[in-house]
């Protein structure tokens, strides 16, 4: 037996770990840093930053008002997006979340180090990629991009981030139900 038995042990161990984490990658989508998503339901495109240090994903939005119908919580806003659909969209409310505060957002007289936000369900297509994300509800107009997909959603796109690519997806292209029955 040789002299190192815990080399002999990995080397019988690491080629297939290896193996298994190169297969597992070749079956993901490669996604650039900044990607085109089309929002279902909202007809709107947008360019979106793919951000894998954020765990959520969030819209841009404003005048954010949660009300109840038929006994259930909802949410009705306006996209803070250039004056893109000046009308309110309301969305049933998929739960509120609880954003840690940035050192820049806190408030010295105000001791809450998290901020509550609303978070909605979003059919999202990235590429040929339609998957339904749930995304929180900011203002993010002092933002370049309008949407962040963060690490939960890009896990839902079974995406791999390349930083070094922009729009490697493509636009936009997902086939809906409504065409199929063309």
């Amino acid at each position: 037996m040789s002299r190192h038995p815990l080399l002999f042990l990995l080397s019988l161990y690491l080629p297939g770990l290896l193996f298994s984490h190169a297969c597992a990658a070749a079956s993901k989508t490669v996604y650039g840093l900044n990607e085109y998503a089309d929002l279902a339901g909202i007809d709107l495109q947008v360019a979106a930053k793919l951000d894998t240090g954020a765990k959520t994903a969030s819209l841009s939005a404003r005048d954010i008002k949660r009300f109840k119908r038929d006994g259930e919580s909802w949410v009705r806003f306006y996209l803070a997006i250039d004056n893109a659909h000046e009308h309110p969209i309301e969305r049933p409310l998929a739960r509120v979340s609880k954003i840690k505060r940035r050192a820049g957002d806190v408030d010295p007289d105000d001791e809450k180090k998290y901020t509550s936000r609303p978070v909605i369900s979003l059919d999202v297509c990235m590429g040929h990629t339609s998957r339904t994300i749930e995304v929180n509800l900011t203002d993010r107009s002092a933002f370049q991009y309008p949407l962040l997909i963060g690490s939960e959603a890009l896990k839902h796109f079974d995406a791999l981030v390349d930083p070094s690519l922009k729009y490697a997806a493509g636009k936009p292209a997902c086939i809906t139900d409504a065409q199929t029955a063309e």
